[in-house]
């Protein structure tokens, strides 16, 4: 009975572990909540997963990326 037990914990640790989102997970989420498409699955599972300093990081990424395209765009439609 204890075996049984022990293994059920560590199916529960292995399954903690796996599931945390990805570096593409991670930067799909941040895209999506950008222009607020984002599925219910995919908020709940970072919200329980997900570490805040990822999300925060590829945040940032994502603003600088944002902007950096908008001063591309601009400075090639303004003329000199």
């Amino acid at each position: 009975m204890t075996e049984n037990n022990h293994n059920k914990n560590n199916k529960a640790d292995e399954t903690t572990t796996s599931d945390a989102p990805t570096l593409k997970q991670t930067m799909a989420s941040v895209a999506s909540a950008f222009i607020g498409i984002q599925s219910g699955k995919n908020r709940q599972r970072d919200f329980s997963q997900g570490k805040f300093s990822h999300f925060i990081i590829a945040g940032i990424i994502g603003v600088v990326f944002f902007i950096s395209m908008l001063v591309l765009v601009v400075s090639m439609v303004l003329p000199e």
